[in-house]
């Protein structure tokens, strides 16, 4: 068999399909593994100072329901 330049195309378009896809899964596990670690670090915030994640990242009011009533954004109230 005699390797032709439709060969050759093909098996360098695979090579670099199994390169893309190993360098996904090795993104989408290191992007799994900093979401979890950003969860736990969270709750353990929580824990100790006692406002929610909400509070922590200034999202607060809106949890609370002080600043959802005053927006036009939000059909109900809390």
């Amino acid at each position: 068999m005699t390797n032709t330049p439709a060969n050759d195309r093909w098996f360098q378009n695979r090579a670099e399909e199994l390169i893309h896809m190993q360098q996904l899964k090795r993104v989408e596990l290191f992007n799994g593994r900093a979401a979890m670690l950003g969860i736990v670090i969270g709750i353990l915030t929580e824990a100790i100072t006692g406002s929610g994640i909400a509070h922590q990242i200034g999202l607060g009011a809106l949890v609370d329901g002080y600043a959802a009533c005053r927006t036009q954004f939000l059909p109900f109230c809390f």
